[in-house]
């Protein structure tokens, strides 16, 4: 009769609806099901990258620590008693005392105790407990592949912008060589007489300036280098080594879909997680409502005292009529702190849907800024070539050369540049959907 009590407070398992929008903005209305378990960035078909995530999935301190949170909440949650009478009582004791003195005899004592209670659940106030456990538990699993997405958006941000520099140091050398053949005919020229001091220290200068950005793009790549070395817990050296045999830059794989935004409420992490703590502060205004009211219990002792041996049972009626402005002062806190887990779980989700629609977005915008920037980058490489082609005929003056091998450089490092960040924002968008928050590790 007393476990079939009706438990008092809200019920944590019933959570309020919040209002979504059929689709995104520039996306479609086709769902995308489950994804935690997509292990997207094998879309970037880079074997190096699958294998340092492989790898960090095991290593992350990260995402270690994250996991040691989870085995704290399971703790918490075996704590809780999912019975309709909680058991309690004093730790049991016992002694042996040898005693004695001047004009005493010299004996021993003997002391034993042991008691025991059952406190009965009668407004669900020991339910609401285990029921808020039971949801901290689950914050703390869905907190874990929060940590897990940033993670992942870390490292492949780091590798995708090592992998630029990388680039960015072969374009720059190849500039290099052009200026360094550029500066060798201007010599022959001015040899000749076709050409002037002054032509050779532009061209000098030229080369120079290409040389100097040698060194910032080497430490550029060095401390992404670095970065990964952090984020997997791994030695540097080994994975410097690793990086600089190249692999090239990171393509833009198609897609990825965005699904409705009803998908974020289980896909998302952060979702779930803050939907969690919300139930957590609902079952805490339960435990206080029932800490109003009276509560039932039985005890009952037993005890030894020098060879007597006593006992005692009963049931014992608790009403807690003093410290009822205390109980509903903390009843009213706990309240308000639902009230805020509501807001905050609305914030998230609006959070959630601005994630994606932005990630699609910028994603679109950047595919068209790759596709404009490499088609300029090709129409510099054919003006260049015939530049140089008509200096050496000395059908064209050395300035229009040296200008256009400086437009050249420019929009091959440009192009370069909007390949990374496209790539990234390829990642960014898979992850604002939560693709790969349950991916625990990926085959080599």
């Amino acid at each position: 009769m007393i476990s079939a009590c009706a438990a008092v407070g809200p019920d944590p398992s019933e959570l309020p609806q919040t209002r979504l929008q059929a689709a995104f903005d520039e996306g479609g209305a086709a769902p995308l099901g489950q994804v935690g378990t997509n292990a997207f960035w094998s879309g970037y078909q880079d074997r190096t990258l699958s294998r340092l995530i492989a790898d960090g999935l095991d290593t992350s301190l990260d995402i270690i620590t994250a996991n040691e949170r989870i085995r704290a909440a399971a703790a918490d949650l075996q704590a809780t008693q999912p019975l309709a009478a909680q058991i309690t009582g004093e730790p049991a004791s016992a002694s042996r005392v040898r005693s004695g003195g001047d004009g005493l005899s010299t004996g021993y004592s003997s002391t034993a105790n042991l008691s025991a209670g059952f406190v009965f659940d009668l407004f669900g106030g020991a339910r609401r407990a285990r029921e808020g456990a039971a949801a901290a538990y689950a914050s703390a699993e869905s907190q874990v592949q929060v940590t897990r997405l940033a993670w992942l958006a870390e490292v492949i941000g780091a590798y995708s912008e090592a992998r630029y520099n990388q680039q960015a140091l072969a374009l720059t050398r190849e500039t290099i060589r052009a200026r360094e053949a550029t500066l060798e005919v201007t010599r022959n020229m001015l040899s000749l007489g076709l050409a002037t001091d002054y032509d050779i220290a532009q061209t000098e200068a030229l080369l120079q300036t290409a040389q100097a950005d040698l060194p910032a793009f080497e430490a550029q790549f060095s401390a992404q280098v670095y970065r990964l070395s952090t984020l997997l817990n791994q030695q540097a050296g080994p994975l410097t080594a690793t990086m600089q045999g190249g692999s090239g830059a990171l393509r833009i794989p198609p897609g990825p879909g965005t699904g409705v935004p009803a998908e974020l409420l289980r896909n998302r992490p952060d979702v779930r997680a803050a939907q969690q703590d919300l139930s957590q502060a609902l079952a805490a205004v339960g435990v206080a409502t029932a800490d109003m009211l009276p509560s039932l219990s039985l005890t009952g002792t037993v005890s030894d005292q020098g060879g007597a041996t006593g006992w005692g049972f009963g049931p014992r009626l608790s009403l807690p009529v003093a410290d009822q402005g205390v109980l509903q002062a903390s009843r009213i806190r706990r309240l308000s702190e639902a009230r805020s887990a509501d807001l905050a779980w609305r914030s998230s989700v609006a959070a959630a849907v601005e994630d994606v629609q932005t990630a699609q977005s910028n994603l679109r915008r950047l595919r068209q800024r790759v596709a404009a920037l490499d088609q300029a980058a090709a129409s510099y490489d054919r003006a260049y070539d015939l530049a140089s082609t008509n200096f050496e005929a000395g059908a064209l003056p050395l300035i229009d050369l040296l200008d256009a091998d400086r437009q050249r450089a420019a929009a091959r490092l440009q192009a370069a540049s909007a390949r990374n960040d496209a790539a990234r924002e390829w990642a960014a968008l898979q992850i604002a959907t939560g693709a790969g928050a349950a991916v625990e590790r990926i085959a080599d």
